[in-house]
Formats: structure tokens, sequence, C-alpha cells
């Protein structure tokens, strides 16, 4: 072989490399721009370029569940007024068991979770927070007539009753503080059948989802009163919001600036809401942010914006 032809070669070898290098460069640099970490650029335009956002939901009424073979709820029905003032008409939905939510999430299973979950501290570690958008309260799903005369939470702490939780609700995080026993299940129609079956005592959920749920079914059940859960003396002041990868930047902050025009207007939540039951006792108050919630001091919150305890 002639040594041109070995130069000429060589040279082609070297050219090639170089295409890869700048192939590799320009997909990191991809992440770093608002993307969602896997090289792929920004999900946002991603999404925009689709006209469609996958979204997790987890089957829970009155949030997000289906309906026959519609995608519908509370959460939903915000999604699409947000989404589809980013230019993304179609919402569409991937079941999933409430624990694995986050770990769908951050696997790039769907792009984001529209389950109406609680800021928590944990939670913000793992991934990207919306602004609240509803407030939330517990009741208790209790057999008719209420025999136990459950009231709160302290009227559970200390006894011998058996609480059905959502495994990784926030719920189930109260229980485990205070050593109530309970059983876990993976959405609201297996903690109706445990109260119905005699597995549990009841089952504590959000307000609005028990409420729901009671409204929902035949069964022999009812919805106590809600409450704002004290734990170790503080009340569990909570908010529910959209849920984002931690690399989706862009995607969270264009979804943050849509959802303050509906949180700047009451009438405006309201008429999203309201269709699924929420009143204006889970309008988010003034003033209360998802970095507050992260930060997990709710003593701080309730000071200085002067909720009710």
């Amino acid at each position: 072989m002639s040594s041109t032809r070995t130069t000429k070669r060589r040279r082609a070898y070297l050219a090639a490399g170089s295409v890869l290098t700048m192939t590799a460069l320009a997909a990191c640099s991809s992440v770093d721009e608002g993307g969602s970490g896997d090289g792929a650029g920004s999900t946002l335009q991603a999404i925009q370029d689709a006209g469609t956002v996958n979204v997790a939901f987890n089957g829970e009424k009155p949030y997000s569940y289906m309906d026959g073979d519609e995608l519908t709820g509370a959460t939903i029905a915000l999604d699409k007024e947000i989404f589809g003032a980013l230019g993304v008409d179609d919402v569409e939905g991937t079941e999933t068991q409430w624990d694995s939510l986050i770990p769908g999430l951050t696997a790039n299973r769907y792009d984001t979770v529209s389950a109406g979950m609680s800021i928590l501290p944990d939670r913000c570690a793992q991934a990207a927070f919306a602004e609240p958008t509803i407030m939330y309260t517990t009741a208790f799903l209790v057999p008719e007539g209420n025999p136990e005369g459950l009231t709160d939470w302290q009227s559970v702490e200390g006894s011998d009753l058996t609480i059905a939780v959502t495994s990784g609700a926030i719920e189930d995080g109260y229980a485990k503080k205070t050593g109530v026993k309970t059983i876990t299940v993976g959405d609201s129609t297996d903690g109706l059948n445990a109260v119905v079956t005699g597995r549990a005592d009841a089952f504590a959920l959000t307000g609005i989802s028990i409420r729901a749920l009671a409204e929902s079914t035949d069964e022999p059940v009812e919805a106590t009163d809600a409450f704002v859960a004290t734990i170790d003396g503080v009340a569990q002041i909570g908010a529910g919001a959209e849920v984002f990868r931690k690399g989706d930047t862009e995607l969270l902050e264009a979804y943050n600036e849509e959802l303050a025009k509906i949180n700047g207007d009451k009438e405006k939540w309201l008429e999203i809401m309201e269709p699924f039951g929420f009143t204006e006792a889970e309008f988010p108050p003034e003033g209360l942010t998802a970095e507050m919630l992260c930060e997990g001091d709710l003593a701080a919150i309730t000071d200085e914006l002067g909720l009710d305890s």
C-alpha cells in the first residue's frame, strides 16, 4: 500500500473522529438548555412540536382519572388550559401507581405528573414542583354512622384502629410519624374496599377525595368532616401541584407563568376547578410558594401567611 493512500485514509479517520466528537458535544449541550437530561433537547419544545403532552395520573377522583375513554379531572382540566396556552392541545395520560409516579417521571416514561401531588421536602429532592394549585385538608372514609366517632387525626392517634392509607401519600407519612396502625392500598378504590370489608376501620385521604369517593358509591360508607391534620403540634398546611423533572426548567417556568394567570384570578380558577367539587377553601392563598413547602417549615408558613391552624 502506498504511503499516499495510507495518509489519505488516516485523514479520513481523523475527520470522522472530529464529527463524532462534535456530535457528542452538541448532545451534551442540549441537556444544559432546559432539556430532560436524556440529550433530546428541550421537553417544552418537544411537546410543542408534537402537539401532545403525556401526563401521569393515579386514577383518583376528582384530580385525574378515566371516565370511560376520556381522561378527566380537575388537574387534567387545569393542564388542558395551561398546555393549550403553550400551544400543546392534546393532553394524554399514563395511569401509574402512586408510589411509582415520580420514579416513572425521572425515568422519562411521561412528561409530567398530574395527580394533585402534595409538595413535600422529600419529594422536592427528587423532582421539581409547580407553584401550589390546590390546598389540602384530610378526611376519613368510615362505615355508615361513623361508629368509631372519628373527627381528626388525634381521634386515631394512640388507638387500636387500623387506617388504610395510599402507599406513599401524605397520610401515610402522618401515620408513620404518629405510630398509627395502617394497611397500605394502591388507590382510592382499594381504600373503599378495605373499609367495606372490615380490613380497615377507616380510609384516610384528602378531604375532597374522600367526599368524592363517598358520593360515588352505594356502599354503606360516609365521609367525615374535613380537617387540617395536626402532627407534633404543627398544623399540616399542604398544597398539591404539577410535578416535573428537575432538568425541565424551561417547561416548569412556562407552566408557572400560565398558572400565575389562573391563580391570580379566583373566578377563573373556580371556573376550571368547581365542576370537580373544588371550592374557595381549596384556592391557594396569596404568597404561598412551592419553595416554602419544599423547605418544610410549616409553622413558619402558618405564621408568615396568617393561615388558620
